[in-house]
């Protein structure tokens, strides 16, 4: 457990980018052996360059407001505040097991909650749900505005968590990891899925949130643990092979694929598929 503690105190930024890409370049070959669609006349190069842009501009936006993280950290700890602080008597392992699940809740599912909850947060995440062509790549299809929103959230996280530097990047590890894994355009046996699903959440969960339409959209929110859509009913299970990947009121290929819209929809005119419907409707009639 010590060695774990002492890598992931001072684990090297060429580790952590090592990780990433191979994590990518892994579960790529994979989908390339068992893939869950067949995606026709679809370019799997021009469709990881345009979710490789925004993987890049996640990583400028941690790069640039990463020292908050480290100061928050280092207060938290140097003042023995947040609850693996006031955890640290009792076993490693409990404290470290826990921490992870809180920090997990705080960080990643409490935001995606509200980014599909308050209008403008799901304007910038918006641009992650507009990929109609959902694989590993997707992961980290993020608008910058929600890079900042997330990085936001994590560092709130690391506050009331009390999270040493170890933690957290153990944490986004499991994070980069776990995200790859579950956006990847696999399916598991089902048997497989039905033990994983309680622990962690796969693709076969994952990807139901990725359906085009409600109320699948706003449904597993999780990022590594599955527990919190189970405590918090937002659990769902369908028929991966009936999914439509995208967002009902941006299916056209120009709007969701070029990077200049994807910049600009948080920008545009908020769309309601209710009330585009009543056009449509008005129109035809």
């Amino acid at each position: 457990m010590q060695t774990l503690i002492d890598y992931f105190s001072s684990m090297p930024s060429i580790h952590r980018t090592i990780l990433l890409v191979s994590g990518i370049m892994f579960f790529w070959m994979i989908e390339g052996f068992q893939p869950l669609f067949l995606f026709k006349g679809h370019n799997k190069w021009k469709h990881a360059l345009t979710n490789i842009f925004f993987t890049l501009t996640t990583a400028v936006v941690n790069l640039s407001l990463a020292f908050v993280m480290v100061k928050v950290s280092d207060w938290a700890v140097t003042h023995d505040f947040g609850y693996m602080q006031w955890m640290s008597s009792f076993p490693l392992p409990l404290v470290l097991i826990s921490g992870l699940a809180l920090l997990d809740l705080i960080s990643a599912y409490s935001i995606h909650y509200l980014n599909h909850k308050i209008k403008w947060f799901w304007l910038f995440h918006l641009i992650h749900h507009t990929d109609t062509h959902v694989d590993t790549t997707t992961a980290n299809r993020h608008h910058p505005g929600e890079s900042v929103l997330r990085l936001m959230a994590t560092t709130l996280g690391v506050l009331i968590i009390g999270a040493p530097i170890w933690m957290i990047f153990l944490y986004q590890s499991l994070s980069v990891i776990l995200s790859q894994f579950n956006h990847a355009n696999i399916v598991l046996p089902k048997k497989v899925d039905q033990i994983l699903s309680w622990i962690i959440v796969t693709p076969n969960m994952h990807h139901v949130h990725h359906h085009f339409q409600q109320p699948l959209t706003d449904t597993n929110f999780g990022n590594i643990f599955s527990i919190w859509d189970r405590v918090f009913g937002t659990y769902a299970e369908a028929d991966n092979s009936t999914l439509v990947y995208g967002v009902d009121t941006h299916m056209e290929s120009e709007e969701n694929s070029r990077i200049a819209n994807l910049l600009k929809i948080p920008f545009q005119e908020y769309r309601d598929i209710k009330e585009m419907n009543k056009k449509e409707e008005l129109s035809d009639g």
